[in-house]
């Protein structure tokens, strides 16, 4: 796998995912970064072993989104023509939301520092978001003369509402991390040193729960999102026959009635 995200696995079921290009901020836009992403978020996938995931950023910074040296004309982002350009994001920078939306392992964000533009929908793009005292965030395309083109219009409203997703992309403004827990971007801020503890403490508290119910629960959550109430009841339904069929629920029902701590297979 790519060095540009490091994966990691502890012997607990949690997975850290790590974007590693701190010398410029960890942007997520160029090609090879997305690539890298993808594969990480696949590996994720197919991991029996992977409970539950932590994306964090590399040195001072969560991801500083677009790389803003690729937006000249000729660059990555910028090609030159509409159309190529158009192409570009398709097969590029759009393919990592539409991952983070079927990917089945919930995902928490501990951001450390900056996640601006891209790097705030990246946030956005997963289950949880906690974040470091000195944490920044800016929906900030047009200051750049440019809209969310990896889905920020989609993913930011459903995150913090449609008020404070208009007021922080119509300005372009940073807010702080104390911000950022009052309107709901994060759900949690605690010091800097302290952040990827408390995001495995977050981590355990998920990974303590049978794998198959916690994968269920985040595709419907997933899909609350965009279905209708009719459409989400009848997918909840197969998925919870399925659930009372496995081993594990039997063994949570047998434990809570024999008042002892459950042990789960992942079956």
């Amino acid at each position: 796998m790519s060095d540009l995200v490091l994966y990691d696995c502890d012997g607990e079921g949690i997975v850290t995912l790590t974007l590693n290009r701190p010398e410029l901020r960890n942007p997520i836009s160029d090609q090879e970064m997305v690539d890298a992403l993808l594969a990480a978020l696949e590996r994720l996938e197919t991991d029996d072993a992977a409970r539950v995931a932590i994306l964090t950023g590399a040195g001072k910074g969560f991801s500083s989104g677009g790389n803003i040296q690729e937006m000249k004309p000729g660059g990555t982002l910028n090609k030159g023509s509409a159309v190529k350009t158009r192409a570009g994001y398709k097969r590029g920078i759009q393919r990592l939301p539409l991952a983070f939306a079927a990917l089945e392992v919930p995902v928490i964000a501990a951001v450390n520092g900056a996640a601006i533009g891209a790097g705030c929908d990246l946030a956005c793009m997963c289950d949880l978001r906690i974040a470091g005292e000195s944490a920044r965030f800016a929906e900030s395309f047009v200051k750049l003369g440019l809209i969310a083109g990896d889905g920020g219009s989609w993913l930011l409203p459903r995150v913090v509402g449609l008020s404070k997703a208009a007021e922080m992309a119509l300005t372009g403004d940073m807010i702080d991390a104390r911000e950022a827990l009052a309107c709901g971007l994060v759900s949690k801020v605690v010091p800097d040193a302290e952040l990827m503890d408390a995001a495995r403490a977050l981590a355990r508290r998920i990974a303590a729960n049978p794998s198959h119910a916690v994968r269920m629960t985040k595709r419907l959550l997933w899909e609350g999102q965009r279905s209708d109430l009719a459409t989400l009841l009848e997918m909840a339904a197969g998925m919870q026959a399925a659930a009372h069929a496995t081993h594990d629920h039997a063994e949570a029902v047998d434990a809570f009635l024999g008042k002892r701590a459950p042990q789960f297979r992942g079956d």
